[in-house]
């Protein structure tokens, strides 16, 4: 990436974006361009191409990236940090341990020993502050959003901010990787780490997989990517060929690795001879959709030893959420317009239901499987030109450890985040300074 396209200042375009003026007005009315998602597509091209790929972005993944920032006010930006600093206090208190694994599949009841990497926590903006909709344990578009960050052009920077430092991104993610090996391993040598997803070349989000490998292999590990159907496991080691794999960079949607083709990496983690991350525990731990009921319970969290302060974070923060049973569903299905209705091992929004939207056929689906109805929070809005056809908006942070690393935003219309959405896709998020007090201080002469 040219360092000189990182965060120049350009001329405003919109005349809006030099005044002061808040972020749900810049939201509406500032259309400067800030990124230039062509750029972007032709560097990500070049990686495909490398590997025999010769098709072009801008007919693979035109929505790939919006044109435009998202802003959020400073004060929204601190109040996501404190949501992600009270969930990891919290997920660490034996009795909600203890609760989550009450409902947890066997294979993920079994710790082993390290967080279980990366998380993305989305998040809609409303008026009375940030709402946490959902937490993911295998987050996509980190190092793609990173990119983004650095591609980015701030007009008048003096006034808008960047809500994290993109260039950072690739030396935490290596952090990350040493702090799982080593609680998984310990001072054990880690020199091969593979990334697998079922079928990888086919998955959208292939061209962050290839800048995976390429990190990896800058920073001296020998990486590469496969499904898990090509892995072995023997001799006590799990195996990519005839290489012993000592790391594997979990991309799976199969949480508790219970199709067949996960058959290899489900045996090496029962018998702790893979160092897997993230692993079952961790998505149960984090991402069950189940454990919102908990997350949002006052009661349950102050008799779990929570914080008064982590209680509070998260009573604000948390959608009400609760069980979908055969007690609640003739309520629910009468009061279906107010939720959302989640799949407890969901991602993606896959088999996830508005429930305006649902029929009497979906909802028999529904009371057959494992969901939950949360409180319906609608997103807030993006306009990314004059047309009057705003576009919805999820904030996406992305933390290790109860710190935040990386904040971005999707842009979509619909129902989902499905990156279909002409002039959608991941957006940079920008802030404004913070007033200076001392300067509101200043006596009259």
């Amino acid at each position: 990436m040219d360092e000189s396209h990182n965060l120049n200042k350009v001329k405003p375009t919109c005349g809006v974006c030099a005044p002061d003026y808040s972020a749900d007005t810049l939201n509406e009315k500032c259309f400067c361009v800030a990124i230039e998602p062509e750029r972007l597509r032709s560097e990500l091209e070049q990686l495909l191409v490398a590997r025999g790929a010769f098709a072009s972005m801008a007919q693979t993944h035109p929505h790939l990236f919006a044109s435009v920032p998202v802003y959020v006010p400073p004060i929204a930006i601190a109040q996501i940090a404190d949501v992600v600093e009270a969930v990891e206090a919290v997920t660490a208190l034996p009795a909600f341990r203890n609760a989550v694994m009450e409902w947890a599949p066997d294979i993920a009841r079994k710790n082993p020993g390290s967080p279980g990497g990366l998380l993305g926590l989305d998040f809609h903006l409303t008026t009375a502050g940030p709402r946490l909709i959902e937490i993911n344990t295998n987050p996509g578009g980190v190092l793609l959003n990173s990119l983004l960050g650095q591609a980015q052009r701030i007009c008048v920077p003096e006034q808008m901010l960047a809500t994290s430092n993109a260039s950072g991104v690739d030396s935490a993610i290596m952090d990350i990787v040493a702090t799982e090996w080593r609680l998984l391993r310990g001072a054990q040598e880690l020199e091969f780490l593979v990334i697998v997803d079922e079928s990888p070349e086919e998955q959208y989000l292939y061209p962050e997989f290839l800048l995976y490998q390429d990190l990896f292999r800058r920073n001296g590990y020998r990486a590469e990517i496969c499904s898990p159907s090509d892995l072995d496991f023997r001799e006590g080691r799990i195996w990519l060929a005839d290489a012993p794999v000592d790391f594997v960079y979990n991309r799976l949607t199969d949480f508790s690795l219970v199709e067949s083709g996960n058959r290899a990496l489900r045996d090496a983690y029962q018998a702790g001879d893979v160092a897997l991350s993230p692993h079952p525990h961790a998505h149960a731990l984090q991402a069950d959709k189940r454990n919102f009921t908990l997350l949002g319970d006052s009661a349950f969290l102050a008799k779990a030893g929570a914080t008064p302060a982590s209680v509070e974070v998260l009573f604000d923060a948390i959608p009400k959420t609760q069980l979908v049973s055969p007690e609640s569903r003739d309520w629910l299905w009468a009061n279906r317009r107010q939720f959302f209705f989640k799949p407890a091992a969901g991602y993606g929004s896959k088999a996830a239901y508005r429930g305006e939207k649902l029929t009497r056929r979906v909802w028999d689906e529904i009371a057959s499987g494992t969901f939950v109805a949360q409180e319906l929070i609608k997103p807030s809005e993006r306009h990314v030109n004059d047309d009057g056809r705003p576009h919805k908006v999820d904030i996406r942070c992305y933390a290790y450890q109860g710190k935040a690393l990386l904040y971005a935003a999707r842009l979509y219309q619909g129902q989902t985040t499905n990156f279909r959405t002409p002039l959608g896709g991941f957006a940079p998020v920008l802030t404004m300074p913070q007033p200076n007090p001392k300067k509101a201080e200043q006596p009259r002469e």
